[in-house]
């Protein structure tokens, strides 16, 4: 395998072990992140006289349900991109390889998906959670979207011959 495409694999595998550390984290220490979860859901520490405070959702099942779609969707995110290191690194030449690049494109646009729409345009402007100084993740979501599409940009760059 050669040089360029070893690194691109590794960076699908640095991603790989980020969703799969989350997602396992979410699981064992539950709490945590649900502390999150439903705080930006209830909008409960958004401004006082927020004109957006009808969008709060504040059934604990729906809450629940929510959380689990997320944990479900960094799990997901986890082994598609899995699989893609897989296929990469089974490539043995550089047409292969650009024929085994799909899976971790999905995986990377997957992991895009969460932390853009999911925590930036819904958390961030659905439930005003930029109006929050202790539950605003937004910008550890960017941090996270900013490594995620990095690395699909890289990936989808032309290998060169090295």
């Amino acid at each position: 395998m050669r040089i360029v495409q070893l690194s691109k694999t590794a960076l699908v595998a640095t991603v790989a072990a980020f969703f799969s550390l989350v997602s396992f984290g979410n699981i064992t220490d539950y709490d945590a992140n649900w502390q999150f979860v439903h705080h930006v859901l209830a909008m409960d520490t958004t401004f006082p006289d927020s004109e957006l405070r009808w969008r709060a959702v504040t059934s604990p099942g729906v809450q629940t349900a929510a959380y689990w779609l997320i944990i479900g969707w960094q799990g997901v995110t986890a082994v598609v991109l899995w699989f893609g290191v897989a296929r990469l690194l089974a490539a043995r030449n550089a047409e292969a390889f650009r024929i085994a690049k799909p899976p971790a494109v999905v995986g990377l646009t997957l992991g895009s998906l969460l932390y853009g729409f999911g925590f930036v345009v819904v958390g961030g402007e659905w439930f005003a959670m930029w109006q929050s100084e202790q539950w605003n993740g937004q910008s550890k979501a960017l941090l996270f979207l900013s490594m995620i599409l990095a690395v699909l940009i890289v990936l989808l760059m032309p290998d060169t011959n090295d």
